[in-house]
């Protein structure tokens, strides 16, 4: 039988892996991880589905959440989410909530408000108004956007030494550690390379190190491409200020950005620019306290 404290339970669905955490009080009942295959956001009866099932095999047996919320990769808007979570319901007795995966960076915090920010393989900002609504920008994928993440850096890079060789420049580290990595013999192969990626987003991604290796090698077009991937990431935030959006505090995570201090330093050289009032916070907690958080406030 369950214990009378009240179990929240919250769950950080990103685009590699899932997180599921448990708490009943502050006692941790449950702390799952496993990868994200067969998460399907577009599906909302799929979705609900997949986290139903997540749960029941997470939870000691007989052991039913008083409060569930969800960030979700790729839930996109708030029809969306609302839907999963019109769907998710069906499955348990329980008031829940779904959000985007970034929404979760602000309370994983202990903020009340402020801008998510997170830069692994792609690039999104979150925030929320004064009424309450959501405003999300960037997260296009790797193909139309996602500047400052690792997919985005390399699509950048393979532009920039594309460019440089049209003015006849003999390759640098930039173009040596790209021709390397996706295994073609010159410049004017990458393009074909890129094209035939399978997932863009993941294909592209899994190369950034090769531009991080380059600027340490001394590529100015390495340089400029992570500098124009920090400028990029702080004009996320612009935009959800000119949207009324409070930026004060900017929680950032992901892979890519907190594993390289190069790419860090320059969106916060950017933000400082441009947005001088606002605190750029590295998230030093798991993405999924925020979830936790947010399934403790339905109690």
């Amino acid at each position: 039988m369950q214990d009378f404290t009240p179990l929240a339970i919250g769950i950080d669905v990103g685009g590699t892996k899932t997180h599921l955490r448990a708490y009943a009080g502050d006692d941790l009942v449950a702390d799952h991880v496993r990868t994200s295959s067969g998460w399907r956001p577009h599906d909302p009866v799929a979705a609900a589905g997949w986290l139903a099932t997540l749960v029941s095999g997470a939870l000691p047996k007989g052991v039913r959440p008083a409060a569930l919320s969800v960030g979700g990769h790729a839930c996109e808007t708030p029809r969306q989410c609302a839907q999963i979570r019109t769907a998710l319901q069906l499955h348990f007795d329980a008031p829940a909530s779904v959000v985007g995966d970034a929404e979760l960076l602000v309370p994983a915090a202990g903020l009340d408000k402020g801008v998510g920010l997170v830069a692994g393989t792609g690039s999104v900002a979150v925030g929320r108004l004064a009424d309450g609504t959501s405003v999300q920008v960037g997260g296009w994928g790797a193909v139309l956007g996602d500047e400052g993440g690792s997919a985005g850096l390399v699509r950048e890079a393979a532009r920039a030494v594309w460019a440089a060789h049209d003015l006849g420049e003999e390759p640098d580290a930039l173009a040596l550690g790209l021709l390397d990595a996706f295994q073609v013999p010159e410049v004017p192969a990458l393009g074909a390379a890129l094209e035939n990626a399978k997932s863009p987003s993941a294909d592209w991604g899994r190369h950034a190190p090769v531009v991080f290796a380059a600027a340490e090698a001394g590529s100015p077009l390495a340089r400029a491409v992570i500098d124009e991937g920090g400028r990029s990431l702080a004009a996320l935030v612009e935009q959800l200020a000119v949207r009324g959006v409070p930026v004060d505090d900017v929680v950032i995570a992901g892979s890519t950005i907190l594993a390289q201090p190069g790419l860090y330093d320059a969106f916060t050289a950017a933000l400082a620019d441009s947005m001088p009032g606002a605190r750029p916070r590295p998230l030093e907690v798991p993405p999924v306290e925020g979830a936790v958080a947010l399934a403790r406030s339905l109690l």
